[in-house]
């Protein structure tokens, strides 16, 4: 729980007793409103950026911040996938490319080729960030997807991404469970005492993913990785009509019992 700093007002002497009460009904009723909502709040995976003029880089092959509309002018810098600018202006380049002008921090601007971001406020950007989607495997899959579901909230796509999403953290989940036990030798962990599951689930092949909101579980018997299957649970809580519903149940009935 975050900790949370008050000003405090000593009271008159005449009145201890009562604003001492009154001071602890304060402290209780502060407490049981952070206990209800504080605790939640620093749980939640940090909100997508809001507003008109926001877009975020989903292709950082494209994503070459310059300081004029054309591929010729100098390079400021090399912008990374996830990372969010504001639009502040569109101008097609000499060669008919179309290029956004972009703050980046308050001191930094420059111009970004379209196609290296997209913009929850513009029609059709979802469609083109599922295709992005389909087009990439393994962990850029995932990134990309996971940037999907974080800037189009209500787009009728979020059934597909989530199929996506689901579908390549298990084969992901294989690859884990391949790699981390050449990491993790066995006589290390032995000796070190703990259970020894728990040097899989701390395996640090895990964190980029956690990053990303995809959690996995770990089987003792087989030794392997699964993934959670939280992305086909949400086709099914929301979208339980949708031509994806159908598969996600069959992918959760095929997990291991937890």
């Amino acid at each position: 729980m975050p900790h949370c700093s008050r000003s405090i007002s000593f009271p008159h002497p005449r009145n201890s007793i009562g604003n001492s009460t009154n001071a602890f009904r304060l402290s209780a009723a502060t407490l049981a409103v952070l206990l209800l909502f504080g605790v939640d709040a620093v749980a939640q995976k940090k909100r997508a950026p809001v507003g008109a003029r926001v877009a975020v880089v989903v292709d950082e092959r494209l994503a070459a911040l310059r300081d004029a509309p054309d591929f010729s002018a100098n390079l400021l810098q090399r912008m990374s996938r996830g990372r969010t600018v504001t639009v502040l202006g569109t101008k097609r380049g000499p060669d008919g490319v179309t290029f956004y002008r972009v703050g980046v921090t308050s001191r930094t601007s420059g111009w970004l080729q379209t196609e290296a971001v997209v913009r929850p406020a513009n029609v059709g950007d979802d469609e083109r960030l599922l295709r992005l989607v389909k087009g990439s495997t393994g962990f850029d899959r995932i990134e990309r997807a996971s940037i999907f579901l974080e800037m189009f909230p209500r787009s009728t796509l979020r059934a597909a991404v989530l199929l996506l999403l689901g579908e390549a953290a298990e084969r992901e989940a294989a690859e884990l469970s391949r790699a981390a036990p050449r990491r993790l030798d066995a006589r290390e962990m032995e000796a070190g005492g703990a259970p020894v599951h728990t040097y899989f689930l701390n395996y640090n092949g895990l964190d980029r993913f956690r990053r990303q909101g995809v959690v996995f579980t770990f089987d003792t018997a087989t030794k392997r990785f699964h993934y959670d299957g939280a992305a086909w649970r949400e086709i099914v809580r929301r979208h339980p009509r949708s031509p994806e519903a159908e598969q996600a149940r069959a992918r959760l009935a095929a997990l291991p019992a937890s």
